[in-house]
Order: structure tokens, then C-alpha cells, then sequence
């Protein structure tokens, strides 16, 4: 019998891929030969509210959680598609959703809901700092009534395709503060009235057709009342973002896996070399089988990550060991993939080639395996700190 629940997540996973039969590996590649941003895709998304998933009905939102999000993302790569030009928006939500004022989720969280405002980008990168947060070096002075930013960021995405920003800044030197993580703030940009007025989009070109930039602010100025929660506390907000951001990317790495191994099997199925399909060779079919108990095994870490968050509980290391372990075997399907297709893994008309570079990226972003790793020594196992 199917439980409430699962029967919840099966009328999400039915709606997400009856929008995405309409875009089809076709619309993906002419977008990725035009290097141009699916608007058609997010667009529809929106009018569907699929978007709006996690926010709360009082302010026109679906009112799901974490769990219900990471199926919506799922699928959308499962289909084929690249949910990486959506996700910004679900993770992105919860640092306003958990510690803006009520003013602030009354100004934005409806727009937000009925697709009238898009909150696609979180800028917290920067180049000389990396994974280092912080250290980062720009900063947010407070001046009556506004706060004047000067900095620069860098890959920060979506930024040409949305409304509003999530920005991270330094409000009390780091010299100053007793603990690193104190003395940063969290502020929310309107980026029609920022760019050309102190901020400066610079757009990087990519290996994977990702709308991703290099921002510079020059004494850009915000008002105080964008400030979300209090001054000084941005690291620990942020944070609850960035690991519903590692839960999600999970789930992405989850569809991606389940895309490649079916890609690879259906093609071992068929293929015939020397007179039968190549799929009856256990050198071709071990891989993918291997592939394929590992994007099973990192989609249960997935589920553990999403119903702690989900029930409140702290699901920091959930979240960063569920991102480890499916951006592993999404890159491990991959490879499979590639290989089991031979010289046709490289045609773009099977699409491996382009799913293979977007899978790729989770290896590196949001946060790089390694250091997951260093987190989970020191955290999880004590060891000493390595950095």
C-alpha cells in the first residue's frame, strides 16, 4: 500500500514531468548551441508555482518542505533538463523564510509566490577567497539610514535573471571581532535599482552553459531596512541556505545518476557489436550495475539530509555527506555512460556529452569534495582541524 506520503511525492514527481515533456532534449541542446538561458523552461516553472513549493501559504506559497523540493529538482534533471537554473530560488528562500522580519516576508515572499519577483542569487564567492568565508573582503558601512557596499564577488549565478539578490558582506572587520564567523551580514539587493548604480555584472563564459558572473561594487548603496535579521550574524543564517542548498544539489546529482544509468542501459540493451548487444558483456554491465547501487545508497543519505531539515533537527552533516556521496556516483553514472555509448557519447544528439559537463560541476560547487571531507574529519570524526 502507498503510504500518504509517498503517494505526495509520486503527484509531484506526475506534475514535474508532464511540464517537462515539453521540454525535451531538443530544447535543451538548441539552448546550449545558442548559449542562451532557458527562459521558456523557468517561466513555466514559475506559472506552474513549482517554484513557490517552499513557500508558506500565508504568502501564496505551496508550503512544502526541503524533502518535497529535492523531488521537484530530481525530476527535472531525471527528464533530462538542468534544474541548476532554477535551484537558486528553493535554496535561497530559506535565509529570508527563517530570519527575515515580517515586513520583509510580506514585501517579497507573495511576489516571490505568484512569479512576480525572482530570487535566484546568493552572492558569496569572492576570488581571493574561495571556500575561506571568512575572509572575505567586502564590505557593507552603515551611513544613516543605508549601508554602502564596496567588494567584489565572483561566480555568482543567475544574476542577469533575477530580481533580487541575497548578498553577504563584512559590516564589522575582521580584525575587530572575536570569532571569524562574527561580523558579517546578510542583506537582500534589489538588482534593478543596484546594477549600473554602484554594482557592475561582468558575465563569465563557461564550460557548461551556466549564466554564472563576476559582480563589483563600487560604493553601491543599500538601505538599512534590506538588512535580514541582525547585524553581524549573516555567517550563521547563510549557512542554513547553503546546506539546504547541499540537500538539494543531492538531489539533482540523484536525477542526473538515474538519467545516465538508463541513458547506458537502454544502449547496452540495444547496441549490437560482434553479433549481440553489448549490454550481455559483464565488462559493459558491471559498471553500470555498480553505477547504479551507488546512486541508490546516496539517494538514501538524500532522504536522511531532507527529513532532518524537515523536522528541524541540524542536518549540517546530513546535508554535506548527501551532496558527497551523489555527486560521486552522478559523476561515476556519467563516466559509465560515456563509456558504455563509446564515440557516440560525444555526438551531442545523445546528449551524454552535455549532462556529463553539468554533472561535473557537483564536484566542485557549491562546495568541493574535499572540503566535505576536511568537514567531516574534524566535525564528525574530531580529527584536528586541517585549515
Amino acid at each position: 500500500m502507498t503510504s500518504p506520503a509517498m503517494k505526495k511525492y509520486d503527484d509531484i514527481r506526475e506534475g514535474v514531468r508532464g511540464l517537462c515533456v515539453e521540454f525535451d532534449a531538443a530544447y535543451w541542446r538548441d539552448v546550449e548551441e545558442r548559449k542562451a538561458f532557458p527562459e521558456e523552461f523557468v517561466e513555466a516553472m514559475t506559472r506552474a508555482g513549482w517554484l513557490a513549493a517552499m513557500i508558506p501559504e500565508e504568502y501564496g506559497g505551496s508550503g512544502l518542505g526541503v524533502s518535497e523540493a529535492s523531488v521537484i529538482l530530481e525530476e527535472v534533471n531525471l527528464a533530462g533538463g538542468n534544474s541548476g537554473t532554477v535551484h537558486g530560488q528553493m535554496y535561497n528562500m530559506f535565509t529570508l523564510l527563517r530570519h527575515g522580519s515580517e515586513d520583509q516576508k510580506q514585501k517579497y515572499l507573495p511576489k516571490l509566490a505568484a512569479g512576480e519577483l525572482r530570487l535566484q542569487s546568493m552572492a558569496v564567492t569572492e576570488p581571493t577567497t574561495g571556500t575561506d568565508t571568512t575572509k572575505i573582503k567586502t564590505t557593507a558601512v552603515r551611513k544613516g539610514d543605508k549601508y554602502t557596499v564596496n567588494g567584489q564577488k565572483v561566480w555568482i549565478s543567475r544574476v542577469q535573471h533575477s530580481d533580487l539578490m541575497i548578498l553577504l558582506a563584512r559590516t564589522t572587520p575582521l580584525d575587530q571581532v572575536q570569532r571569524k564567523t562574527e561580523g558579517m551580514s546578510i542583506f537582500i539587493v534589489d538588482l534593478h535599482q543596484a546594477i549600473g548604480n554602484g554594482l557592475t555584472v561582468q558575465p563569465i563564459a563557461n564550460m557548461v552553459n551556466h549564466e554564472t558572473n563576476e559582480l563589483f561594487f563600487d560604493n553601491l548603496e543599500i538601505p538599512s531596512e534590506n538588512l535580514i535579521g541582525e547585524e553581524g550574524k549573516g555567517f550563521r543564517y547563510i549557512l542554513d541556505g547553503l546546506n539546504a542548498e547541499r540537500a538539494l544539489i543531492a538531489a539533482e546529482c540523484i536525477g542526473d545518476g538515474r538519467w545516465f544509468i538508463e541513458k547506458a542501459r537502454k544502449y547496452a540493451s540495444e547496441r549490437e557489436v560482434f553479433g549481440r548487444p553489448i549490454g550481455k558483456n559483464q565488462g559493459v554491465q558491471f559498471p553500470i550495475a555498480k553505477a547504479h547501487i551507488n546512486v541508490e545508497a546516496a539517494d538514501l543519505m538524500r532522504w536522511r539530509a531532507c527529513e532532518e531539515y524537515d523536522s528541524g533537527r541540524h542536518a549540517g552533516a546530513s546535508a554535506n555527506m548527501a551532496k558527497y556521496l551523489a555527486a560521486e556516483a552522478s559523476w561515476e553514472a556519467a563516466n559509465v555512460c560515456l563509456q558504455t555509448h563509446g564515440g557516440f557519447g560525444f555526438a551531442t544528439e545523445y546528449d551524454v556529452e552535455r549532462k556529463f559537463r553539468e554533472t561535473r560541476l557537483y564536484q566542485v560547487a557549491p562546495i568541493s569534495t574535499n572540503l566535505i571531507l576536511s568537514y567531516v574529519a574534524e566535525h564528525l570524526l574530531e580529527l584536528p582541524r586541517s585549515f
